[in-house]
Formats: C-alpha cells, sequence, structure tokens
C-alpha cells in the first residue's frame, strides 16, 4: 500500500511540475505588449521572440530525449526546472533584445528537458491500462497552467510588468527543490548504463531519421499536423474575429479560456474511458476528423455564440487527439521511451513553429484561408492515419 502510494505522489509531482512550468510560461503573457512599448520592440521582433522558444525546443529535443534515457528521468526533470528558472530571471532583467532572445532560447531548451523526461516517467510508473488517464492528467496539467498562467501574471503584473517573470522563477525554483529531495529516479543504474552502452553518440539528424520508421512516423506526422493546426488556429483566432466580426479583447479572451477550460475537463474526466472503449487508434481518426469539420466550419459562423460553441468542439477535439497520440506512441516506443517522447517534442515544436507563419501569410491573402487550410492538413492526417498499419500489436 505505501508503494502504491509512493508512486501515486512521484506520479502527482511531475505533473505538478508540469503544470508549474507552464503556468509560468502563462504568467509572462498578459505583460509581453506593456514590455514591447518599454524596450520599443516591433511585432517582428516579437514574432521572433515567441518562434526562439519553440525552435530551440526542436533542436534539443532530439538530443535531450536520448538523455532522457541515458542520465535519467529525475535529472533531466530537475536540470530543467533550475534551468527554466535562469531562463525566466534572465528575461525579467533583460533590458536588450539579445538578452531576451537569449532567455527564449534557454526556456526552449528547459522545456526540451523536462517534457520528454515527464513523459517518460509517466510511462514507466504507469501500466498500459492507467497509462492513458495519466497522459491525459499531463496534457490537463499543460493546458491548465496556459489557462491559470495569464490570469495569475495580470495581478502579478500590478507589481510591475517584470514582477511576473521573477515569479516565475521562484515556481520553477521551488518546484526544482522539492524534486531534488521527493522525486523517485524510475531507472535502476544497471538499465541507465545499458542505456548509455546502447546509445553512446547521440546525433541530431540521426535520431530525426530514426523517427522515420513506419511504426514511428505517422503517429509523428499527427503530432506534428495537431501543433500545426492548432497553433495556427489559436494564433489567427483574435485576428480573424477581430477583423470578421469586430470582436472586443473581453470577448475573444472568454471563448479562449471557456475552449481551453473544456478540453481540459475532457481531458481529466473523459479521456481515460474513451480510450478505455474505443482504443488509441480509434479516438485518433474520431477527434482528427472533428477537429477538421469545426475548424472548416468557423468559416461560416457569424453570431457570437456559435462561434463560441464552435471553438470549444475544436477545442476539446484537440485536447483528446493530443493525449491519443501521446498513449499511442507510448505504447510503441517499448524501451525507447526517451526517443519517442523527445521526437514527440520535436514533431510538435516543428508545428509550432511552421503553423502561425504559413497562417500569416494566408490570412493576408485571404482571413478564410488559415482555417481552410488547416482543415486541409487535419483531413490529410486522417487519411494517412486510417490507411497506416503498425506492424507491433499493442496491449491493452
Amino acid at each position: 500500500m505505501s508503494m502504491l502510494r509512493n508512486e501515486k505522489m512521484s506520479l502527482a509531482l511531475v505533473l505538478f511540475n508540469l503544470f508549474i512550468a507552464f503556468v509560468g510560461i502563462g504568467l509572462a503573457v498578459p505583460v509581453m505588449p506593456s514590455l514591447a512599448r518599454e524596450l520599443d520592440l516591433s511585432g517582428e521582433q516579437m514574432g521572433y521572440l515567441i518562434s526562439a522558444f519553440a525552435f530551440a525546443q526542436l533542436l534539443a529535443s532530439p538530443i535531450t530525449g536520448v538523455w532522457v534515457d541515458t542520465i535519467g528521468r529525475k535529472k533531466m526533470i530537475v536540470m530543467g526546472l533550475f534551468l527554466f528558472s535562469f531562463s525566466e530571471v534572465l528575461f525579467g532583467i533583460g533590458n536588450q533584445v539579445w538578452v531576451l532572445f537569449l532567455s527564449r532560447i534557454l526556456g526552449g531548451i528547459s522545456d526540451a528537458f523536462i517534457m520528454p523526461a515527464v513523459t517518460a516517467y509517466i510511462a514507466d510508473r504507469t501500466s498500459l491500462e492507467d497509462r492513458a488517464k495519466v497522459l491525459g492528467y499531463q496534457a490537463a496539467a499543460i493546458s491548465g497552467g496556459f489557462i491559470i498562467g495569464p490570469g495569475i501574471g495580470g495581478f502579478i503584473a500590478d507589481l510591475g510588468i517584470r514582477a511576473p517573470f521573477f515569479f516565475a522563477a521562484a515556481f520553477a525554483l521551488g518546484a526544482a527543490l522539492i524534486s531534488v529531495f521527493i522525486l523517485k529516479e524510475p531507472l535502476s543504474k544497471e538499465q541507465l548504463e545499458n542505456n548509455r552502452k546502447r546509445k553512446k553518440q547521440v546525433s541530431f539528424l540521426a535520431e530525426i531519421k530514426k523517427s522515420f520508421q513506419p511504426i514511428y512516423f505517422v503517429p509523428l506526422v499527427i503530432v506534428f499536423v495537431l501543433a500545426f493546426g492548432l497553433a495556427a488556429y489559436e494564433m489567427m483566432f483574435s485576428l480573424f474575429v477581430d477583423r470578421k466580426f469586430g470582436f472586443t479583447a473581453k470577448q475573444i479572451a472568454v471563448i479562449i479560456t471557456v475552449g481551453s477550460i473544456m478540453g481540459v475537463v475532457a481531458q481529466i474526466l473523459f479521456f481515460g474511458k474513451l480510450i478505455a472503449k474505443f482504443g488509441e487508434r480509434k479516438m485518433i481518426h474520431g477527434t482528427l476528423m472533428t477537429a477538421a469539420i469545426f475548424i472548416f466550419a468557423s468559416v461560416f459562423v457569424s453570431s457570437y455564440w456559435s462561434i463560441l460553441a464552435v471553438t470549444c468542439i475544436v477545442f476539446f477535439a484537440c485536447d483528446l487527439l493530443r493525449p491519443s497520440v501521446t498513449t499511442l506512441l507510448s505504447k510503441l516506443a517499448g524501451e525507447n521511451q526517451g526517443f519517442v517522447a523527445g521526437m514527440n517534442s520535436t514533431y510538435t515544436s516543428l508545428g509550432i513553429i511552421i503553423g502561425p507563419a504559413l497562417g500569416g501569410i494566408l490570412f493576408d491573402i485571404n482571413i478564410n484561408f488559415p482555417y481552410i487550410g488547416a482543415a486541409v492538413i487535419l483531413l490529410a492526417a486522417f487519411t494517412m492515419s486510417v490507411l497506416w498499419k503498425s506492424k507491433v500489436r499493442l496491449k491493452t
């Protein structure tokens, strides 16, 4: 009984660490426009700052994914939290653009440390039957951090526009110190040593090439498509409804917040039960199709309440799709949990980089094109996932 209690405490702690990291990211959101005015940053520079985080995560994730298997889950989580804390302090004190970019790059690298390690830790500490439910909690921790972070940041900003960055640093530092003393490494010294012998050299290109193996490629493409489509949808949403309907900032915030909360509720309450009933593949098929249909429907709806309803369904589908793919990849990974978790992070980062950029280009041509394009890409991923046949038989 005590062992089971310790297992649950360890899982709760790694999920809390992930939640804290994403709260820290969200804390800064409300003050970014004020910071841009203070430092006289252009919109282009702000866009590059956003991309720098995802780009650094993209480059680091294949390597850190291997380190998760060779250095250990706990060390990667702790190092990632310390690095994230330092990056937030650096952003808080930075008065030059290069310092801000350095901070964002270090933040992206820290995320590449934390995300694969948490996913692999969950895979180590859960049975195949329970893994989907806990990975649903992982997705909820990420979404919840994004939702709560900006709200907390808005209140903290009353202390000064730099204050949220220092609070984020303090949260991450506290989580790192707690993890040092409480978190247990799930891999034995023998397992780590065996992993080191099997993976003596880490090559970015070799790890990317490995991700093209048929067993991994289609699920990872779906990860990319999800990140691409959702990033394009979310980044263009405020511009879309502002230009088309003249929605206020408050109306836009309500829609995004309600949609995000719907996703978190779905992940916590329904995901495990839905996976148990339908399995990962059917969940992936259903959520891809649902997301594609309702993103396309966004082009045709016009009232505030219909847009709210459509957006909630899109968020609901995407927030069920993400842990479905993660669970499938975890089951396919076997002893390569770190590698697969790293590739999951890599393909997510790639989608976040490309999605908003292409969405912006399409938006300048026609405000409906980003949504139409995202729907088409999701439908293509749906077709690919239906045709894909894995050689590995999943245990259920």
